[in-house]
């Protein structure tokens, strides 16, 4: 027996609709949706019309590859962090906190491939056409073939997708907020997200257009819906920052087009998000060198190499157990790294609270970031700055050894091209430091004793 599914049909205009509503969506009539039940045509019976012609085997090497060409965003560096621009029939999810940016970053990319010369459709389940087009006015990128649709049902677009000469690229915002007619359920629970994403990624495949989902994320700051969404698209994008700084971290996390965990640096502006080309310092702001407690590490992300502060706080506790706080990075991390000093170094943390952070609100999950960490508490212990031109990278592991990582070479060809020194790095060579307790003596002096002790 056919499944059955039951729809609400207008009485005015005969526009049908998944859910009751008070107002008829189409012509906006008063009380006209009445409840019908309807046979459910499935994907499976849709699917077998065209089986004998659409999934005979080929051969690989007989397949054309006309039309297959990428295009670019408009953004040269988002460009190369997806790999080489926009394939068509790509599928790329964008995800991200609420406000964060993803919004306008994907008009600042529809309007610039409409400028292009290619037909964008931007698809909004959350803002009205009035309210797109005064964004749209605000970041510069009205154009004639930026063309625009405010519905929750995914439906709706799908007669453009199928027509003779479909879009070059779709923008779909958001997923959670559209209805698919094949899943039952309100907007953003798993079925309607398996079916809406399902339903677009198939359609722009067998159109060749390239298409831009945004997806919301959770309170732990992953991706919202099933984790099959991550899998049926080609390239996952997250956009991080924290929505009080200026700037935005874009780190592709999986790209079947180019290299993954790329990161691009974004400053927002006036009209939009502008690229920070050259990121290398451009977390550490407007720091003081000659003030104890702070350490400059060069962390890699993805392949891109940059110098962030790490700041720490060593004071006398007053509380019975003594306070730690970590800001950017696992606290646990820190942990770890008090045991490793107590133990090698013979200090006493007992009866101070340690605080420590990662300078400009970034966020770093770098193993290397250990002997900064170290040095900047330290530092602060000691009430000593650091050489101000200092530099350091490395993991510390629990016996006090410090342990290469990754991009050694990426790392110290940076330092040496922003002109830091003394560097101080794990392995051979000018600069090696094998363990906590030589970083202590080339820093702080070869007896370790403290010149000041915050908890006398």
């Amino acid at each position: 027996m056919a499944k059955v599914r039951e729809t609400y049909v207008c009485s005015a205009c005969g526009a049908n609709t998944p859910q009751w509503r008070g107002q008829c969506p189409t012509c906006k009539a008063w009380n006209t949706l009445d409840a019908v039940t309807v046979a459910r045509e499935t994907r499976s019976g849709v699917r077998r019309q065209g089986a004998p012609d659409s999934v005979r085997p080929r051969p690989l090497r007989d397949v054309s590859d006309e039309g297959g060409s990428p295009f670019g965003t408009g953004l040269e560096a988002l460009d190369r962090v997806l790999g080489s621009g926009l394939v068509p029939g790509a599928a790329i999810l964008f995800g991200g906190e609420p406000g964060i940016g993803k919004s306008t970053l994907l008009l600042q990319v529809a309007g610039a491939v409409a400028a292009s010369g290619r037909d964008v459709l931007y698809l909004s389940g959350e803002e009205s056409l009035t309210q797109l087009k005064g964004r749209a006015e605000r970041l510069g990128v009205l154009h004639e073939r930026l063309l625009a649709v405010a519905t929750s049902r995914v439906e709706d677009v799908f007669s453009v997708l199928e027509s003779g000469t479909p879009p070059a690229l779709l923008v779909l915002d958001s997923v959670q907020t559209l209805t698919s007619d094949l899943a039952e359920g309100l907007p953003g629970n798993v079925s309607q997200v398996r079916a809406v994403a399902t339903e677009v990624v198939d359609r722009c495949k067998r159109a060749g257009t390239a298409v831009l989902l945004v997806g919301h994320v959770t309170k732990d700051g992953n991706l919202a819906g099933p984790r099959l969404l991550e899998h049926m698209v080609d390239t996952v994008v997250s956009l991080e920052g924290d929505r009080r700084q200026m700037f935005r971290l874009l780190r592709v996390l999986k790209n079947r087009f180019g290299p993954n965990q790329e990161l691009l640096v974004f400053q927002m502006a006036q009209r939009g998000l502008e690229v920070v080309e050259d990121p290398s310092t451009f977390f550490l702001g407007a720091r003081d060198p000659a003030l104890s407690g702070t350490a400059v590490v060069m962390a890699v992300d993805g392949q891109r190499p940059f110098a962030v502060e790490v700041q720490a706080l060593v004071t006398r506790s007053y509380l019975a157990i003594p306070r730690r706080t970590g800001l950017g990075f696992d606290v646990n991390r820190l942990h770890l790294l008090l045991a490793v000093l107590e133990k090698r170094l013979r200090l006493n943390f007992g009866q101070v609270d340690i605080y420590a952070k990662i300078g400009g609100g970034m966020r770093l999950q770098d193993p290397g970031m250990d002997l900064a960490l170290v040095a900047a508490v330290l530092s602060s212990f000691y009430d000593v700055a650091l050489p101000e031109r200092a530099v350091l990278w490395g993991e510390v592991d629990l016996n006090g050894q410090v342990r290469p990582v990754a991009a050694h070479d990426i790392r110290l060809g940076q330092a040496a091209r922003l002109g830091y020194g003394p560097v101080l790095h794990p392995g051979e060579g000018r600069g090696a430091v094998p363990t906590v307790v030589e970083l202590q003596a080339r820093l702080f002096g070869k007896s370790g004793a403290p010149r000041h002790n915050p908890s006398e």
